[in-house]
Formats: structure tokens, C-alpha cells, sequence
């Protein structure tokens, strides 16, 4: 029985060293193809700060930033790869009507990461008129290309994971680990937590309109996440009532 049981082990670290290895050789190609249109990239990434000319300090920042913009963009175009690897290593544990839902649920999360990467770089521009406008006429500002660049891919990664909020509920109530019920009944707790994360992700000056403009859509992806649950997640079975003495007895 031990020998089976560590076969099993081994049978698993196999499977996940090799999972591992193709999310790897994947996000390396697409971090390499990435590189050839990190010029392209970087354009798309600096035109929320408008007129405003990046600056470099070291000689190494033109090498490193177009590093850091390549292996982002590496992972975005590899995230069907990775993602799908992730689900079918799990997929063992799932039940034969859950297994059904890998790829939808892989192109569900992928799709919705992009959408939040696309809301988040709307909202840039706006959010860099006002961090700019902070400065005032007595100082001049000269942003760091490196620390623009990382600021500018933190939000959108942030933007991203926030809108990948419905696929994680829904996760969470078919393991039993969060109840529809309890999220419906505790829906002010929910909104109150969904406009903190908000919050933390706007770094503005102005701390209601556009933390709001963020916890908007995250509402109504929590809201949708609630709707999808009634097919997701399994209606407890009825209890049984137990019989009364009189019908014992008769």
C-alpha cells in the first residue's frame, strides 16, 4: 500500500514538473516575441502621460525596461497556455461534469483579464492629468521612464486581476468554501471591501470619483458571479422531516 501510495506522489510531481516546463517554454517564446515589439509596446504604455518626455539615468535602463515590457507582455500572450496548464492539473480532482468547464472557464479568465488590462488604460490618461497636475508651477517634473513604466504595468495588472473577481467567486462557492447566501446577505460588507481595493489600485488625489469609476464594474461582475452561481453551484438537498412520535407509534 505505501508503494502505491508514494508511485502516486511521484506520479504527480512528474505531471507538475511537466505542466510546469510547457508554461515556461511558452511565456520564454512569448517574452522573445514580445522583445521584437517592445518599441511598440513602450509607445502604447507612455501615451497616457501625453506630451510629457520620459527620462533615463542609467545606461542600462534602455535594455531593462524593454526586459521588464517583454517579459509582461510575454506572460499576457502566454496566459491561455499557463492558465490551461493550471486547470488541467487540477483536473484530476474535478468531478466529470466540472472537467467540462476548463476551456470555457480558461477563456472566460482570459478574456476577462484582458478587459480589465483595456478598462485600466482608459482610465490612465485621466489619472495622470491629475498626478501631474500635483506638481504645481514651482516644480518641474521629470519622470523616470523606469519607475512610469512599472507604475503604469502595476495598474493595469492590478485592473486585471481585480476584473477577474466573478471566475475566483465562482471557484470559491463550487469548492463550498464561500456560500451564495452568505455573499447575498453580506453584499454592503462585499461593496465596502471591492471600493477599498479601489482605492488602493487609484493612486489619485481626488479618493471618491475614481476609486469609484473602478468599484462600478467590480460590482457588477460580483453581481454577475451571484447569477452565474445558480447554475454553477448545487441547490442543497431538501432536509427530510424526521417523523413525529404519534406516527412512530401508530
Amino acid at each position: 500500500m505505501a508503494t502505491e501510495k508514494r508511485m502516486g506522489v511521484l506520479e504527480h510531481i512528474e505531471e507538475l514538473r511537466s505542466r510546469l516546463i510547457i508554461a515556461i517554454v511558452a511565456i520564454l517564446a512569448t517574452t522573445a516575441l514580445a522583445y521584437f515589439f517592445s518599441d511598440a509596446i513602450i509607445y502604447l504604455l507612455r501615451q497616457p502621460a501625453g506630451d510629457i518626455k520620459l527620462q533615463a539615468f542609467s545606461p542600462l535602463d534602455g535594455f531593462m525596461i524593454r526586459f521588464r515590457v517583454a517579459l509582461y507582455g510575454g506572460l499576457a500572450l502566454a496566459a491561455p497556455v499557463w492558465i490551461y496548464q493550471l486547470m488541467r492539473y487540477i483536473e484530476p480532482a474535478l468531478l466529470p461534469n466540472e472537467k467540462r468547464l476548463i476551456r470555457p472557464g480558461v477563456a472566460a479568465m482570459v478574456f476577462l483579464f484582458l478587459l480589465g488590462n483595456a478598462f485600466g488604460y482608459l482610465m490612465l490618461r485621466n489619472m495622470m492629468g491629475v498626478l501631474f497636475t500635483m506638481f504645481g508651477a514651482e516644480l518641474n517634473y521629470l519622470p523616470s521612464a523606469d519607475a512610469y513604466i512599472s507604475f503604469v504595468v502595476y495598474f493595469l495588472v492590478a485592473t486585471g486581476i481585480a476584473f477577474e473577481l466573478p471566475i475566483v467567486l465562482l471557484i470559491l462557492m463550487k469548492l463550498g468554501i464561500v456560500k451564495p447566501q452568505f455573499l447575498r446577505r453580506q453584499r454592503k460588507v462585499a461593496y465596502f471591501i471591492i471600493f477599498v481595493f479601489a482605492e488602493l489600485i487609484t493612486p489619485v488625489a481626488d479618493p471618491i470619483v475614481a476609486p469609484t469609476v473602478v468599484m462600478l464594474p467590480m460590482i457588477v461582475l460580483f453581481e454577475l458571479a451571484l447569477f452565474f452561481a445558480r447554475f454553477v453551484v448545487p441547490k442543497p438537498a431538501p432536509k427530510t422531516a424526521l417523523p413525529s412520535p404519534e406516527h412512530k407509534a401508530a
